[in-house]
C-alpha cells in the first residue's frame, strides 16, 4: 500500500495540538537522526510542550555529543502515555525495534521521513524520497508550526543536512537542501562550530579503527568493488566501539574507481551492512536483496545468523552481478 501523505497544514495542526510528544529516530544514530529529532524536541519545548526524543541507548558517536542538549533519554517512562509519538529519520518500526511498542502507546503517531516505506504504519505521513534529509521535512514542520527558528534549532538541523548530504557533496544535495541551509544559516546557524564538531573532531580511538579497516580492505570486479569489515577483534585491538566504524564507508567509496563500497560491522549474531554508491550504481536493489533498504546511492541491511565470510561471499556475489548487469545495459 502505498503512503499518502498528509499536507504541512495537517502535519502542523497535529503537532501543535499534542502536550506530551515522543520523539522516535532510528537506532545507531547518524547526524541526520539526532539533529532532526533534537531540533523538532527543542521546538516544541519552547512552545510549551513535554517532548523527548527516545533513544535505544546512550551511545552518541564523539563527534555528534555536542548536539543532544539534553533532549535525547533512554527512560521510556519519562512520558507514560504520549498524546502523540513522532519517528524522525526512521519510516519503519524495524529501525527501531526495542522501541516499537512504545512509539505504538501513541494516541496518535506521525511518520517524518525521507526513505521510502515498504508500508504506512502511522496515523500521519510526509514522506518524500527526494528530500535530501530528514531535517529539511522537520525544517518544512516547524515553519509550517509558525515555530521561530532560533540559533540553536537552526545549527541543528544544519548538522542534519550537511551529514546526511556529505557536505553538500552527495547526489541527493538538491535546490531545496541548499535554500533550507541558506535559510538556516540566516537564522544564525553556527556553520563553522558545526563542521569542526562533525568533521576535525576524531578520537584517536577511531583513526585507528579506519586505518586497520582501510589496511584489510578488499577491491573486486577489477576495482569497482572495494569492501571492508569491521570485526568485534578490531574494537578490543582499536580500543573502539562499533560507532566508530561511522565514515568508513564513505572511504571506501572515495577510492578511484570504485563504483560500489560495502562495510560489513560483526555483533554478537547479527552483521549490519552498509552500501554506497557512486555514478551510476544503485545499492538500494541489493539492500532489498537481503530484506534492506534505503536510497539509491546509499542503504543497508542486516544479516541475521551468519558467519561474517557468508555475509561478505553473498554481497560481493550481488554487487558484482549488479556491476555486470550495469556494463551489459545498453546506452540510453
Amino acid at each position: 500500500m502505498a503512503i499518502i501523505n498528509n499536507t504541512w497544514e495537517e502535519i502542523a495542526e497535529v503537532l501543535k495540538k499534542a502536550e506530551k510528544v515522543l520523539v522516535f529516530t532510528h537506532q545507531k544514530m547518524d547526524g541526520d537522526a539526532v539533529g532532526s529529532s533534537c531540533a523538532l524536541v527543542r521546538v516544541l519545548r519552547q512552545m510549551g510542550k513535554e517532548a523527548y526524543v527516545l533513544i535505544e541507548d546512550d551511545e552518541l558517536a564523539d563527534n555528534l555529543k555536542f548536539l543532544n542538549d539534553g533532549y535525547c533519554t533512554t527512560d521510556e517512562h519519562i512520558i507514560e502515555n504520549p498524546d502523540l509519538c513522532v519517528c524522525a529519520d526512521a519510516s519503519e518500526l524495524s529501525r527501531f525495534p526495542k522501541r516499537s511498542s512504545k512509539f505504538k502507546t501513541g494516541k496518535t503517531t506521525m511518520c517524518i521521513d525521507h526513505h521510502l516505506a515498504k508500508e504506512p504504519f502511522c496515523d500521519y505521513h510526509y514522506v518524500d524520497s527526494q528530500a535530501a534529509a530528514a531535517s529539511v521535512l522537520v525544517h518544512h514542520a516547524i515553519r509550517a508550526m509558525g515555530a521561530e527558528i532560533d540559533k540553536e534549532t537552526a545549527s541543528l538541523l544544519f548538522a542534519g543536512i550537511t551529514t546526511d548530504t556529505g557536505n553538500f557533496q552527495y547526489s541527493n544535495t538538491n535546490e531545496d537542501a541548499f535554500l533550507t541551509a541558506a535559510e538556516l544559516a540566516k537564522a544564525g546557524a553556527d556553520i563553522n562550530h558545526i563542521s569542526v564538531q562533525l568533521y576535525e573532531n576524531v578520537s584517536l580511538q577511531k583513526m585507528r579503527l579506519k586505518a586497520m579497516a582501510m589496511e584489510n580492505m578488499e577491491l573486486l570486479a577489477g576495482g569497482k568493488l572495494a569492501m571492508t569489515a569491521v570485526t568485534q577483534q578490531m574494537l578490543k585491538d582499536c580500543s573502539a566501539r562499533m560507532i566508530d566504524a561511522e565514515g568508513i564507508v564513505s572511504e571506501l567509496r572515495s577510492i578511484q574507481g570504485t563504483e560500489i563500497a560495502i562495510l560489513l560491522k560483526e555483533d554478537t549474531d547479527k552483521i549490519f551492512v552498509s552500501l554506497r554508491a557512486k555514478g551510476d550504481a544503485d545499492v538500494q536493489k541489493i539492500a532489498a536483496k537481503f530484506g534492506g533498504g534505503g536510497h539509491v546511492k546509499a542503504s543497508g541491511c542486516t544479516l541475521n545468523h551468519v558467519s561474517l565470510k557468508e555475509a561478505r561471499d553473498g554481497l560481493a556475489e550481488a554487487a558484482e552481478e549488479a556491476l555486470e548487469a550495469m556494463t551489459e545495459s545498453p546506452e540510453e
